[in-house]
């Protein structure tokens, strides 16, 4: 079973196991009527299953009688008309998660430990009209019961989520695709671009989205402007020119013995705040990924390269990730994995050039959900092991290891948060954790997840009063 996360990027994009559909925009799109089956007297066509990117499903294939049949499924497809292209399809997500953390930003800040229930409730329609015209909107309510400290990225009261129309044709000899309006979307394994379904409120932006492609070429244009969300009313989220994400980018299959992509853009920023830098950031990114798999290895790779100014001051800042497994064809399918990271940090305070990176629009579970880990100033190792005693049933076993790039610049938190008192003191050394996730397919599109964390801060945050933290995480996920 393929649910909305699909376990997702391997229990927190540890063990690279994720499915297609979580590539989101990078690897796949659109699937409209044109790729549907149309009524056959033999049943070759399969019942939809959930996707990470809900408007892809193509629920037309219940015009088959010869698909299964579930309860609600008349809701799944509702003919619009006469045109057998043309139908109406409603769905819904529900995510619950009760979390544990203890001493946020590792006991630095007035926060005290919190245990609270996050709630995130989604619904959508998704309307087919002809050949190759969607429209989709799908509604976000995401709520925070009893939590101490609410963020932004916890608390969205009901609001518009994605609100879009798409257009899907051949033009020559390729395909081109078109959306415009409120979407989500993400970069491969969205390190930096993401949908942020880590957190509890997901990313959208208000944009315009081209692509073209022709046999293995892929060629995109995108000009956004993110959603900044706001807690305190319905439909109260809004976008402007003070936060603008633009670019484009290309995809390559089969380039040796695997897949290469990467893009530009631009990223602009209104009254941005850095330890060294204040002002409008305007953020030159250029991006480029080599992935793919041979046999039992499998391998993600990708760098960054940040310019432009804050300020007065200019930028020089980079960052690489890098995922690499090994799978044995035993029982269980052991997959032992390495995952290294790094991002540059501020050498220099007070001079002219900001060094610190920026990670743009993390998913908030590429390290762990804990938060504990930000993507700046940072050197990350990450052995891992990754079993699956049964088709339902994956298990991680992790230990990180985590080194400031300068000693000059803070420690970083998720959400470029910075550990209070950090920056320039004490050694490179920032400390180690344990992880331990556990997901089980419990039913069909309903998931249960657990993940635990352990950190233990080296003595640089010790000597500041800092102590070790923990999260526990209990999930449940359903999508219909």
């Amino acid at each position: 079973m393929k649910l909305a996360a699909c376990i997702g990027i391997a229990v927190a994009g540890l063990a690279l196991g994720y499915c297609e559909e979580t590539r989101a925009d990078s690897e796949s799109e659109v699937q409209t009527s044109q790729q549907t089956a149309t009524p056959t007297d033999t049943c070759d066509v399969k019942r939809p299953v959930v996707m990470f990117n809900r408007w892809q499903e193509d629920w037309s294939v219940l015009k088959n009688p010869c698909v299964p049949r579930e309860p609600l499924d008349s809701l799944k497809y509702i003919p619009l008309g006469g045109d057998p292209y043309s139908y109406l399809s409603l769905g819904a997500n529900l995510r619950e998660r009760f979390e544990v953390s203890e001493t946020p930003l590792f006991g630095l800040s007035p926060a005290r430990s919190d245990s609270s229930l996050i709630q995130r409730a989604q619904v959508h329609a998704d309307a087919h009209v002809g050949e190759y015209l969607q429209f989709f909107v799908q509604l976000e309510d995401a709520r925070a019961f009893d939590k101490d400290q609410v963020k932004t990225t916890d608390k969205n009261p009901l609001d518009l989520e994605q609100a879009f129309a798409a257009w899907v044709s051949p033009l020559g000899p390729g395909t081109i695709k078109l959306r415009v309006g409120r979407q989500e979307m993400a970069f491969d394994l969205q390190r930096f671009i993401s949908v942020r379904d880590g957190p509890n409120v997901r990313q959208a932006y208000d944009a315009l989205w081209a692509d073209y492609e022709y046999q293995k070429w892929r060629f995109i244009g995108y000009a956004t402007r993110p959603v900044q969300y706001r807690d305190i009313s319905a439909f109260d989220d809004t976008s402007n020119r003070h936060l603008t994400f633009s670019g484009v980018r290309f995809e390559r299959k089969d380039v040796g013995l695997g897949d290469l992509s990467g893009y530009y853009s631009l990223y602009t920023r209104a009254g941005a705040q850095f330890i060294d830098a204040q002002g409008e950031e305007h953020r030159n990114v250029f991006d480029l990924r080599y992935t793919g798999k041979v046999s039992a290895t499998d391998w993600d790779v990708e760098s960054m390269y940040q310019t432009g100014y804050v300020g007065d001051k200019t930028i020089a800042a980079w960052a690489v990730g890098s995922l690499f497994g090994y799978t044995l064809d035993t029982p269980w399918a052991p997959r032992f994995g390495l995952q290294v990271d790094a991002a540059s940090g501020d050498r220099h305070l007070n001079d002219s050039r900001v060094e610190t990176f920026n990670p743009l629009f993390p998913n908030g579970y590429y390290f762990t959900l804990a938060g504990y880990t930000g993507y700046a100033n940072l050197i990350h190792v990450k052995p891992s092991i990754t079993l699956k005693p049964s088709s339902k049933l994956a298990l991680l076993f992790a230990v990180g290891l985590q080194w400031r790039m300068s000693t000059n610049d803070a420690i970083y938190q998720q959400g470029s948060a910075v550990v209070p008192g950090t920056a320039g003191h004490g050694t490179r050394w920032t400390g180690a954790y344990a992880q331990i996730r556990a997901d089980w397919t419990v039913a069909a599109n309903l998931i249960a997840s657990v993940e635990a964390v352990h950190f233990r801060v080296g003595d640089s945050i010790r000597e500041l009063g800092g102590s070790n933290s923990d999260y526990v995480g209990v999930e449940l996920k359903y999508g219909w």
